[in-house]
């Protein structure tokens, strides 16, 4: 028994011994095996730039050689990854919360809507002067207010004239020897009509035998008075103007067109316009004239149209704004984009231009050339192609980010090259 129980341990013993011995010997080799892993890091590097300056860039601290700031640590950027140097990138999360959203770039039907302001006037060839045909003094007005409606043939003052008492008296007597000296009878008869006396009065006179002493002044046209120029008790002479009337049965409707439009009017264009005294309305008249001279003063052309005024609606100024629907066929050929994607510095036009096949989104700068300005977009004349992909939203978002980060922008169109600190030979400004 006992030699039983000795035998037992010496093998247990044995066989922890032999389990250690095994694990040693797999763990040693293993760990000889286990290699190094290889740096997949690429290297990185740091850039400095100025806070007052972003196109510095350095790869050493220092101070901005432009205003002698320190520099200040901009971002770490792989030195071997292959990027553009001059685009801008964003990440999704950056685009949402800088609101920029992108359109395609496509041609469209170029119109152009030129708004315009002006007033209503009465028509000039409808315009009249009521004169007086005879020297005299005005005895009574039976038109006495601006304003007031007449009507063809209606008697608008009494005039006595001395010199027509005189020439009713030849008249006179020479009808009494009308049938011995006709001549001088007709004579008598033209004196008179030569004042514009009707023969109808003419004819009164004589089958009353006696000299009228005041005479009216009939109207000739009718319509609107729109001036008084006499009073009751005024001495007139033979051409004086009494009254202005104005026809306004047809009426215009006179624009002011700057000259930045006038290229884009014609005699014939259809216009379409509101006025402030009749809201909810639209009335719509051809181009009948465009002046061909400037005025010197506020540089401006009129653009006349012409509209029926039935119910007398329509009032000497009034002011109307009125709309012209250009077709721009000489840019029918060309593309049209948003104007919030162009970014105007007064000697170029801008575009952030989406880069294609990207993993990340990036944008980069493209001058282009526009044409004119259609409302809200323009006419694209040279730079773009159909189905780029431009920024339409937040142009001013991504400008800025591309300065901070020393990019081409909208005011500055190199890109900084990086330097050593405290050096700026080969630097660009």
């Amino acid at each position: 028994m006992k030699t039983i129980f000795s035998n037992k341990y010496v093998r247990s013993g044995l066989l922890v011994f032999a389990g250690l011995l095994l694990g040693w010997l797999f763990f040693h080799s293993n760990n000889k095996a286990i290699e190094k892993p290889e740096t997949t890091s690429e290297t990185k590097k740091q850039i400095w730039t100025c806070a007052m300056h972003p196109q510095i860039r350095m790869d050493e601290p220092g101070n901005c050689p432009i205003c002698g700031m320190e520099l200040i640590p901009l971002a770490e950027y792989n030195s071997d990854a292959k990027m553009d140097s001059n685009a801008v990138y964003f990440s999704k999360e950056a685009m949402e919360l800088a609101n920029v959203a992108t359109s395609i770039v496509s041609f469209h039907q170029p119109v152009k809507n030129v708004r315009l302001y002006g007033k209503v006037q009465a028509d000039e060839r409808l315009l009249q002067n009521q004169v007086v045909h005879i020297s005299g003094r005005v005895e009574k007005l039976m038109v006495n207010f601006t304003g007031e409606p007449v009507r063809q043939g209606q008697p608008l003052a009494l005039i006595y004239s001395p010199e027509l008492i005189t020439a009713q008296q030849e008249l006179l007597e020479a009808a009494k020897s009308k049938q011995v000296q006709p001549e001088i009878y007709e004579a008598a008869r033209e004196k008179l009509k030569q004042w514009k006396l009707t023969d109808a009065q003419i004819a009164q006179i004589e089958s009353s035998g006696k000299v009228k002493n005041d005479f009216e002044v009939y109207s000739n046209t009718s319509g609107i008075v729109t001036a008084r120029r006499v009073n009751t008790g005024d001495y007139v002479s033979e051409g004086t103007t009494m009254f202005d009337v104005s026809n306004l049965s047809d009426v215009w409707v006179l624009f002011d067109a700057y000259e930045s439009d006038l290229p884009f009017l014609k005699v014939g264009d259809k216009i379409n316009f509101t006025l402030e005294a009749i809201p909810g309305k639209t009335f719509s008249a051809n181009i009948r004239f465009i002046d061909p001279v400037i005025d010197p003063v506020n540089r401006v052309a009129k653009v006349r149209v012409e509209v029926n005024n039935a119910g007398a609606k329509l009032k000497p100024e009034m002011f109307a704004t009125g709309v012209v629907q250009a077709n721009l066929n000489q840019f029918k050929d060309k593309l049209v984009i948003p104007a919030s994607a162009v970014l105007w510095t007064g000697k170029r036009s801008v575009v952030y231009v989406k880069q294609p096949n990207t993993k990340e989104v990036s944008f980069k700068l493209r001058e282009i050339e526009i044409g004119p300005k259609l409302g809200n977009s323009y006419v694209v004349v040279n730079g773009l192609k159909e189905g780029e992909e431009i920024v339409t939203d937040g142009t001013f978002s991504v400008d800025a980010a591309a300065q901070l980060a020393g990019k081409p922008s909208m005011m500055n169109r190199d890109q900084p090259v990086i330097k050593k600190a405290g050096g700026m030979a080969g630097m660009k400004m």
